[in-house]
């Protein structure tokens, strides 16, 4: 399918796939696939399909947070999952993909990383969130966002013992106290539309991805595209985040 019937759908306030602009592809959820890690969940939105997956180790703490725990997440865009990614280091999109994730997680104070210490200043746990791009049909952020908050939210934290980790026992869940939800509003001409799916992406002249707490507080936002976007458009995109937050934190459990 061309940019240009894209972009002539549009105009005429259509989308390739039928949707209206306020609609988001249908959502599924699968918890716990991955037997090894320690949370993990399935995500689909439409034909973008995403896996996160949650490992618990200990050990040090950064100097400036003696006392909390420590939240790395990684991201692998894999070959399979479309024609332009390759296999090797990850790349400057999967990079801000996972910084994206991360910052949504980290200022929404989705984990209460203080009750990971285990020694002050010595032994922290430390949460690694793994997510891996299956199919790449559009949004993978929104995606990837709600994957690695449903892996965590069902994550548990095995037993230590004499200084090793037993993982065939838990001793507690990870504490996750809020639910950010990730909504990505995207911009082409004056048309604000959501959850873009892959042919859309390609024409978008800017997009406004926003990390919205359950109590309406946003948490982080990064823009991306190459045009900018006017004040009373990042207004009227917040508003339409914030209402579609509501609806997929209901998907959540």
């Amino acid at each position: 399918m061309g940019k240009f019937y894209t972009l002539e759908l549009i105009e005429k306030r259509k989308r390739t796939d039928g949707r209206k602009f306020d609609e988001f592809r249908k959502i599924e959820i699968k918890e716990n696939l991955v037997e090894k890690a320690e949370g993990s969940a399935l995500v689909k939105i439409g034909e973008t399909e995403v896996i996160a997956g949650v490992k618990m180790n200990f050990g040090e703490p950064f100097p400036d947070t003696p006392e909390e725990g420590i939240l790395v997440v990684n991201t692998e865009f894999t070959p399979l999952a479309s024609p332009e990614f390759e296999s090797g280091p990850p790349g400057e999109d999967a990079v801000e993909l996972s910084r994206v994730v991360d910052r949504g997680i980290r200022e929404s104070k989705c984990i209460e990383l203080d009750k990971l210490c285990i020694v002050p200043k010595e032994n922290v746990w430390a949460t690694f969130i793994d997510i891996y791009i299956i199919n790449h049909q559009g949004n993978l952020l929104d995606a990837s966002a709600l994957a690695s908050l449903v892996a965590l939210l069902n994550t548990k934290i095995p037993k230590l013992e004499n200084g090793e980790i037993i993982r065939s026992e838990f001793e507690k869940k990870l504490p996750v106290v809020f639910r950010p939800i990730n909504v990505t509003v995207g911009k082409i001409g004056n048309t604000l539309l959501i959850d873009p799916n892959l042919e859309e992406e390609k024409i978008l002249e800017s997009k406004l991805s926003i990390a919205i707490r359950e109590d309406d507080k946003i948490c982080a936002m990064q823009k991306q595209g190459n045009k900018g976007i006017e004040f009373k458009n990042i207004e009227k995109m917040i508003d339409l985040a914030m209402e579609k937050s509501k609806e997929i934190r209901k998907l959540v459990k």
